[in-house]
């Protein structure tokens, strides 16, 4: 079973909120790190963004199982911005003529 600590924090000027060291170094939080703020159901949640990402990986593995999702797009963005700049260097040199 998951252990959950409590901390008091308050909202100061401004909106800010400061995060005692003891939480900051338990979550390995460093100074000028990125938190997104999750507002549900009257919860707020503060999670860093680097864990949203890393909770994001592989999430959809089990649609392709064995492609590379992520591999297969930024090929076609490639081979997407390869013919946009080819598109585009034709389209001057018909001008110059």
């Amino acid at each position: 079973m998951a252990h959950t600590d409590r901390y008091v924090v308050r909202l100061g000027d401004r909106g800010r909120l400061v995060l005692p060291a003891d939480l900051r170094r338990r979550a390995g939080l460093r100074q000028g790190e990125e938190l997104i703020a999750v507002y549900e159901d009257g919860i707020l949640r503060l999670v860093a963004r680097r864990e949203l990402a890393r909770a994001g990986r592989g999430m959809f593995a089990h649609v392709a199982p064995g492609r590379d999702l992520i591999g297969e797009l930024l090929a076609e963005r490639r081979d997407e911005s390869r013919r946009e700049t080819q598109e585009q260097k034709s389209t001057r040199a018909k001008r110059r003529r």
